[in-house]
């Protein structure tokens, strides 16, 4: 696009908001049309709290937010955090500067800022229907207005939830009973065989041949597993978890299962390239500087994370800990015994921690025997009140759950004393089966809980994608715990979700179902510092609008009341690009029409 037609959009942009362009167009400098500016806001900002009656009741929430974050990205330290003047770089561009030393603006930047403005000036249009009728009426006829109102509300959230299979249905079951047959023809295996997790620990399918063998898949998929091996990027997928994927995938019904553990291209090349140059920032959490001594982490005053194995069955292709895992079911992932001891004694001679996050990789790859001798000792400590175990074979390889091994784990959890919890990740209703909720049952049977993590990815980011998901586990036993957003790792770009999204799936999607089934919460973790709760919006600000429409945020620590800690300055992945990706999976973008004006 030319400059003058980039001018010419931009100016079009602004005529949203006339006040602004007209302050904008003045030959006066930057600091003096950032006072005018501000004085405008302030003005807005004064009218969305006064009985304003050109601003639409609830639009005026809208125009608050819109002009705290219009003054947050306005200010000088925002400019520096960010290393990027919007004010600036919208002056380059009408007084024809440049933009100097930046690219042109995006499509993702003129929408992010068009919306900005509309939310600013109370004028976003959002509530196109009429105020519910309800409303005008008292007692039963009120109430049986508001009923039916809420019956709508239910009836489109279940539209969306019914185009989403699970592995619960009877048809889905049949189809992974063929599946599962087809793979035990090909490894000349048995139903007894099947049974045993130490099989599918034995035949992990570790390439493209083999896997291609099995289930049709796309020559993008192939390659992008003929490098990962090719680079020693672990590659694994369970016979069990290859049993849960469509033979031909034309469909899409399977698309969240193949992309848990298939990379993409863009992963496996940017994997590659950060272990040839060696780049710290794989450790997206800095564990590393969180690590007080090998195999433990700690972020809080009474939990820690103890990692006694650093592999699982199978390799989530988002995996945080992707920078030091070794190889899938390796041998020498295990912390050596020496280590673990340290751990421990380092553990117990650290009183003020209470609860201990065994996890790694996944603890359950480990013999009954030496998870049954790692409670043991972790028990033995007095000031630890609570273990929590995190695994993830319950979805990838259910039958590790055997009664032999929960019967070993409860000796352990005691009521009032005690307590053993498991955390779990499901991350789509295609991944329940049968098997799967058996295991989940055996753990219930014997008092102990499982809780879920989902990683929001955009494979479960459609429309009450993720209600549903949380609407089953309920239904099999597991309780939500946290929805992530996807950490920011370069690799995993395909994979990430704006923010937005995530405050949006929350207040529209997840508000519908019942508070039994919406306790999870959403969090950014913080590199180092640890989780930071979305829904606190006073824990986050938007600083800035770059050039190619992404937001930059900053968050704030968790103890920002209890001691002096810096910021973290986060660059989110570009709403008109994801709303553009959902499009080309067949979703239809005026159904996310709202998520410009989550912050």
């Amino acid at each position: 696009m030319k400059r003058a037609n980039i001018r010419k959009k931009l100016l079009k942009v602004l005529d949203i908001a006339p006040a602004i362009r007209d302050i904008l167009l003045t030959d006066a400098d930057i600091a003096e049309k950032r006072r005018r500016i501000r004085y405008f806001l302030a003005d807005m900002l004064n009218a969305a709290f006064e009985d304003e009656p050109t601003i639409p009741p609830l639009e005026w929430i809208l125009s608050r937010s819109g002009v705290n974050v219009l003054r947050s990205i306005l200010a000088s330290r925002s400019e520096r955090l960010a290393g990027f003047s919007l004010l600036g770089y919208i002056d380059d561009i009408l007084h024809e500067k440049g933009p100097r030393g930046r690219d042109l603006p995006g499509p993702g930047f003129f929408d992010e800022l068009s919306h900005l403005l509309r939310a600013v000036k109370g004028q976003t249009q959002i509530y196109s229907e009429r105020i519910p009728g309800f409303v005008k009426h008292q007692g039963r006829r009120a109430a049986r207005l508001r009923s039916e109102d809420l019956s709508r509300m239910a009836r489109n959230a279940r539209k969306f939830m019914d185009r989403y299979p699970t592995g619960l249905e009877e048809e889905v079951v049949r189809v992974r009973s063929r599946n599962k047959q087809r793979i035990l023809e090909y490894f000349n295996a048995t139903d007894v065989e099947w049974d045993d997790w130490k099989w599918h620990a034995a035949h992990i399918i570790r390439d493209a041949k083999i896997l291609g063998e099995l289930v049709r898949i796309t020559e993008e998929e192939r390659e992008a597993v003929r490098r990962a091996r090719g680079y020693n990027i672990p590659f694994g997928i369970t016979p069990y978890y290859l049993s849960l994927m469509d033979e031909d995938p034309s469909e899409g019904r399977d698309r969240a299962v193949r992309a848990q553990v298939i990379p993409s291209l863009h992963y496996v090349e940017k994997m590659k390239e950060n272990r040839d140059i060696g780049d710290h920032s794989m450790d997206f959490m800095l564990e590393s500087d969180t690590s007080p001594i090998e195999g433990v982490t700690r972020r809080y005053p009474n939990i820690v994370i103890l990692k006694p194995v650093i592999t699982c069955p199978q390799i989530c292709v988002y995996c945080q800990r992707n920078w030091e895992i070794e190889d899938v079911c390796s041998p020498d992932a295990a912390i050596s015994r020496k280590k673990l001891d340290k751990a421990i004694d380092w553990i117990a001679g650290t009183e003020e921690i209470t609860e201990v996050l065994v996890t790694g990789g996944d603890p359950f790859l480990l013999s009954d025997e030496r998870i049954e001798n790692l409670l043991y000792r972790l028990s033995q400590i007095p000031h630890v009140e609570r273990i929590r175990i995190g695994t993830r074979t319950p979805v990838t390889l259910p039958q590790r759950i055997t009664e032999g091994l929960v019967r070993d784990i409860n000796h352990f959890h005691i009521p009032g004393r005690r307590e053993i919890l498991i955390v779990t990740h499901y991350e789509h209703p295609y991944e329940l089966t049968p098997l799967s909720m058996e295991a989940i049952q055996k753990f219930r049977r014997y008092g102990i809980d499982v809780y879920n993590q989902l990683v929001y990815t955009f494979h479960v980011s459609r429309r009450f994608e993720a209600a549903l998901l949380r609407h089953k586990l309920r239904l099999i036993g597991v309780t939500p715990y946290y929805t992530f957003n996807t950490k920011g790792k370069e690799e995993t770009d395909d994979y990430r979700v704006p923010i937005a999204r995530l405050l949006q799936e929350q207040h529209e999607e997840a508000r519908l179902m019942p508070g039994s089934v919406r306790t999870d919460e959403i969090v950014f973790n913080v590199p180092r510092l640890g989780k930071n709760y979305l829904r606190a919006s006073q824990h986050h600000d938007v600083i800035s609008i770059l050039p190619d429409g992404r937001r930059v945020y900053e968050f704030h620590p968790w103890e920002k009341k209890l001691s002096l800690m810096d910021t973290y300055v986060y660059t989110d992945v570009s709403i008109h690009d994801y709303l553009r990706r959902l499009k080309a999976v067949g979703e239809n973008p005026a159904d996310y029409r709202t998520v410009w004006y989550y912050y």
